[in-house]
């Protein structure tokens, strides 16, 4: 193997590492904000369960 042949190999090889750093880096911003939507999400569905539970439109009248 040559000397330029085996100094393009390590280029290539050293940009690919850089991008798939890149790329982790992304992918791991990218699962930390869906588990807090998921978790925001949970709480709101929750939430607008819970005042569809509280409406008077939901609760018997009193002379039942």
């Amino acid at each position: 193997m040559t000397a330029d042949r085996l100094t393009t190999l390590e280029t290539q090889l050293t940009h690919q590492q850089h991008l798939l750093d890149e790329l982790n880096a992304v992918v791991t911003r990218q699962a930390a904000e869906i588990d807090k939507l998921t978790r925001r999400v949970a709480m709101l569905t929750q939430h607008a369960a819970e005042q569809i539970a509280d409406s008077p439109a939901n609760q018997k009248p009193p002379h039942y």
